[in-house]
């Protein structure tokens, strides 16, 4: 198989380490699970210096035995990599560039990052209904994943809950979610969804920024028709839809801090890298507060 998608995300994560002259993203990406990196294991006697957050009560009332919960690092991590879709991934960002080749190449560049540190990637995205590709550790799964994800991208009935709500009830194991999305996927997603699986998962959220509705020749993926200049020349209507963009994303980012959820915007290839390492960071800063 030709690595198509993933030859190009090892060539630009290796120019953009050779910048830096370190490999930032690989130390970034495996500093993430802070805070939820350990399992139960077994029960124990307390000796002197163990936590007692830690002591178990219950068992310890029905032994007679101070006992304390003993954990294992937990050596695998399960990335989950979800992808929005629909006509509207066909449209432009406002640097002009595909919201869909953002969102294939923001995802292989996560999932990339995860099997190099030897963690398992698996795949969700809507069409007709929820399609699950199984966490698997190879690159040529990945690149099958994203593969189909580019062929399937456009067609979809269904919403970003939708999908949120099949993982939640579907997929039993401790993941890192990642939802790539663009303004309307975030402010569709309803809280009581982001509580139920924030309880269990840890969930970040990449935007992928919409073209803005002004200049010549601007096209509507959704009414499928060209705006009439007259609209897409009106330099208030365009300074109106900034600032109401920009209240929906500070709206949501409010809300998703809320909930230790963190949330970057991305509008071009070149700024994959870069923000991937924001959006890491913020997380791992989140945890540790």
């Amino acid at each position: 198989m030709i690595l198509k998608y993933i030859n190009k995300i090892r060539a630009n994560i290796s120019i953009y380490a050779n910048k830096k002259a370190t490999n930032i993203l690989d130390g970034t990406y495996k500093s993430i699970y802070i805070g939820k990196s350990l399992n139960f294991e077994n029960l124990r006697e307390y000796v002197i210096n163990d936590e007692v957050k830690d002591i178990d009560w219950k068992s310890s009332a029905r032994t007679g035995k101070l006992l304390v919960k003993q954990y294992i690092a937990e050596k695998k991590h399960n990335i989950m990599l979800v992808m929005d879709t629909g006509l509207k991934m066909e449209a432009d960002t406002d640097l002009h560039e595909q919201k869909k080749d953002i969102a294939l190449y923001v995802a292989g560049t996560i999932g990339y990052l995860a099997i190099k540190n030897g963690d398992y990637v698996g795949m969700t995205y809507a069409n007709d209904k929820v399609k699950y590709k199984p966490f698997k550790y190879n690159l040529y799964n990945l690149e099958e994943y994203l593969a189909d994800y580019d062929k399937n991208c456009f067609n979809n009935n269904l919403n970003i809950n939708e999908t949120l709500d099949y993982i939640f009830k579907n997929i039993s194991k401790r993941m890192i979610i990642f939802v790539i999305t663009d303004i309307d996927g975030i402010n569709m997603v309803e809280n009581k969804i982001l509580k139920k699986i924030n309880q269990i998962h840890d969930i970040l959220f990449i935007n992928i920024n919409d073209n803005f509705m002004f200049g010549n020749d601007i096209f509507d993926i959704k009414e499928n028709k060209y705006i009439p200049s007259m609209i897409s020349n009106d330099s208030k209507l365009n300074s109106l839809e900034k600032e109401i963009k920009n209240n929906i994303i500070k709206e949501n980012v409010k809300r998703f801090r809320k909930n230790n959820i963190s949330m970057v915007s991305i509008s071009s290839e070149k700024e994959i890298n870069e923000k991937i390492i924001e959006l890491l960071e913020e997380h791992k800063n989140a945890s540790i507060n």
